[in-house]
């Protein structure tokens, strides 16, 4: 936690309000998010209870599993939910744009620029909390390897159809939520605190309701109030007024209600399962629907509050003006979005279990590329976040008093103007450090020399960004008086070494893919839940 977030913290705990951490938007926002709020059976991971989905927040979709140890009924759920979110996908998938990518042409081995489609949108997924994107994934892993009747008329227990196309697309958002700054997959509690730091730990801020009562109170109430009574308040069945954001439900819900509810679902089904006639049949269906129906209005008790603070942390967000670079970002996961759906159109196997050697070393190396782009442009979007740079040393901004021209030797010698900045903050400057600025959107470097008057004035060499003539063009190098901040940091991030191609996986990273002796899978039993 930087210095700047822990004074917000103290902050907050003694206005008893949030305190911006940011002063603009720097995840994207798509205008018609598709919000799912999901709910889990207590004790058994992946079984899901129910679920509230869709993109109108006013008439959202109810699911609901009335027995979740059923198979049947399980499957019916992920159909359900597939033939919600699937339409949702397909209508990004068939809007496109045409767009320049750089390839390597398999002929001469030189990276050459070929024109190909890009989604023109891309679909977005938002759930309540972290537990939301680790369901997503779970659920993607569960059903993306299942076979249909269609495609195996022999397989045991086979899904429902699309059911195995709905885990290979979740299976690709919950991994490209992996991916620093991407929005494809996002939690909401994760992306308030990123832009509001309460006076609570990072713990208690994945509680959606405790969360919002800290940035926006309710009237008469601190935050530290409110927040707790959205956590502990409960109405007099004994159940709480603020659910938490889910999946897990709470203990007093499962044993009091949903337990309950549950038995005589059971005990219903049985007894219309055991009817002799007609008459006695229709009654116990009645008796059936009325137990399935209990539930149903349980699991809307459930996430109803969740779904209605999810559209609510969505207005708060949108107050806010979005940074220079989302947008950039955002057309990284056009990119990913469209590959994907380039990959399922070509009838390509869904994701392995586990990436061979070069795949999860080029996964790895992407996340800490970009986690190091998505530091470095907040702070170029946000001043409040670059002063949070400014006061670990890592930048430092000031006003210009003096710039002197100067050349570099060679037969040809090129601008090298030494710029004197006055300034307050103490970056962490070494025997020439090389330094950066924003021109025009792209970086400018220059070297640090030296400081005077113990460190007030740092002067500096440009080296760069100034045109190809013998003087600087118009506006590349700071005049006096200019106002500047450089940042230790770079603003762009290099790629690393190339890495081979996975046939060519060299045998101390398990050798080329299939021939090394994999720990067989599990074989499927009668107890696979999913």
């Amino acid at each position: 936690m930087s210095l700047i977030s822990t004074l917000a913290r103290l902050e907050a705990v003694s206005t008893g309000r949030a305190q911006p951490a940011a002063t603009v938007r720097h995840r994207h926002l798509s205008d018609r998010p598709l919000v799912f709020v999901p709910l889990t059976t207590a004790g058994e991971a992946g079984a899901p209870l129910g679920a509230l989905v869709g993109t109108d927040r006013d008439a959202p979709r109810l699911l609901a599993v009335p027995q979740p140890r059923d198979r049947d009924l399980r499957f019916a759920f992920l159909a359900e939910l597939a033939d919600v979110v699937l339409p949702y996908i397909d209508a990004y998938a068939e809007v496109v744009e045409a767009a320049e990518r750089t390839e390597t042409d398999p002929e001469t081995g030189k990276r050459v620029k070929v024109e190909v489609d890009l989604c023109a949108d891309a679909p977005q997924l938002i759930v309540p909390s972290r537990g939301g994107i680790d369901l997503v994934r779970l659920l993607g892993r569960s059903m993306r390897f299942r076979r249909t009747a269609e495609q195996d008329p022999e397989t045991p227990y086979p899904a429902p159809p699309r059911v195995p196309l709905l885990g290979r697309w979740l299976t690709h958002f919950g991994e490209r939520a992996r991916v620093p700054g991407s929005s494809l997959l996002l939690a909401m509690t994760d992306v308030l605190s990123r832009h509001w730091a309460t006076g609570q730990s990072t713990l208690e801020d994945q509680h959606l309701g405790a969360l919002l009562a800290w940035i926006d109170p309710p009237e008469g109430l601190t935050g530290a109030e409110a927040a707790l009574r959205a956590e502990l308040e409960r109405d007099a069945k004994g159940q709480l007024t603020c659910p938490p954001a889910g999946p897990a439900t709470d203990p007093a819900f499962d044993n009091k209600l949903l337990a309950p509810a549950i038995e005589r679902y059971d005990r219903a089904r049985t007894a219309l399962a055991a009817a002799e006639d007609g008459l006695e049949a229709d009654d116990r269906l009645g008796a059936l629907t009325a137990a399935e129906r209990e539930i149903r209005d349980l699991v809307l008790s459930r996430t109803l509050p969740t779904w209605e603070k999810v559209w609510q942390g969505l207005d708060l967000l949108r107050e806010l003006p979005e940074g220079a670079h989302v947008e950039e970002r955002w057309t990284r996961d056009r990119w990913s979005f469209t590959g994907h759906r380039d990959r399922v159109l070509a009838g390509e196997p869904p994701q392995p279990r586990r990436d061979d050697a070069v795949t999860a070393a080029n996964k790895l190396a992407t996340r800490e590329r970009e986690q190091a782009r998505l530091e470095a442009q907040e702070a170029l979007d946000d001043p409040l976040v670059m002063a949070g740079r400014r006061l670990s040393g890592e930048a430092f901004a000031g006003e210009v008093t003096d710039v002197v021209m100067a050349y570099s030797e060679g037969k040809r010698p090129s601008p090298r103007p030494l710029v004197t900045v006055r300034t307050d903050d103490r970056p962490h400057l070494g025997e020439r450090t090389k330094v950066y600025r924003s021109l025009g959107g792209k970086p400018q470097s220059a070297e640090f020399v030296g400081v005077e008057e113990d460190g007030a004035y740092v002067v500096l060499r440009v080296l760069d960004k100034m045109g190809r003539g013998k003087e600087p063009e118009p506006g590349s190098v700071p005049e006096k008086g200019d106002r500047v901040c450089f940042t230790l940091f770079e603003h762009e991030q290099r790629g690393g070494a190339k890495l081979p191609d996975p046939e060519e996986t060299p045998w101390t990273h398990g050798g080329p893919p299939g021939e090394a002796t994999l720990e067989a899978a599990d074989p499927v039993t009668s107890e696979d839940v999913l």
